[in-house]
């Protein structure tokens, strides 16, 4: 790449100016790529407590539903009557340019939505149990989309820092290097030149 740069003044002062560009690219980058990092790392921490305890109120609802299933035999026509979910809304917020989901479910008065003649306290229990199922779930949906997002910009910022470190800011060194040597040279040709012309016009 520098042996087909033309070793002018000017091309020294752009190779110089985007040698300079290049290097603050990368230390945005590599600032960029840690924010990212930290912010990833705790809302992977979250997920992890998350985790346990959704699985702790699955197996606590699934229970309470097969209890319920013993007592009053499945409970089809009863599920059926529990309306859909449509209270959940998305907005995002930008970390680092990275757009990062924020779950909102709309909470509604609680109202039973089956009869009590026919059932029983554990189909309230399974029906509590997954309500709350529900509400973790959101946040969980929520804060793993988020990590998954933050992983992809990582990496993404990952590879901008990697190519502007290893390929661009060697490059534009060498070319800077190249630039002012050949510079250099011709100074001293110039400077030799003369001091030959200024002793003959001596003698």
């Amino acid at each position: 790449m520098a042996e087909q740069v033309f070793p002018t003044k000017g091309n020294l002062i752009k190779a110089k100016k985007t040698l300079s560009l290049c290097r603050l690219g990368y230390e945005l980058m590599d600032r960029k790529r840690n924010i990212l990092i930290r912010e990833m790392m705790t809302l992977m921490d979250k997920a992890k407590s998350l985790r346990g305890s959704i699985e702790d109120t699955y197996k606590e609802a699934y229970a309470a539903l097969q209890d319920a299933n013993i007592t009053l035999g499945v409970i089809e026509n009863i599920a059926r009557s529990i309306p859909i979910e449509n209270g959940i809304s998305v907005s995002y917020k930008s970390v680092m340019g990275v757009d990062i989901p924020n779950l909102t479910l709309t909470k509604t008065k609680t109202e039973i939505p089956y009869g009590f003649y026919s059932t029983n306290s554990q189909l309230d229990k399974a029906y509590i149990s997954f309500s709350k199922v529900k509400d973790m779930t959101v946040v969980l949906a929520e804060v793993e989309n988020s990590v998954y997002r933050l992983a992809v910009a990582i990496k993404k910022a990952q590879r901008r820092a990697n190519a502007l470190q290893n390929i661009l800011i060697p490059r534009y060194e060498e070319m800077v290097k190249y630039i002012t040597d050949n510079l250099e040279e011709k100074e001293r040709e110039e400077f030799s030149r003369l001091k030959v012309i200024k002793a003959r016009k001596i003698s």
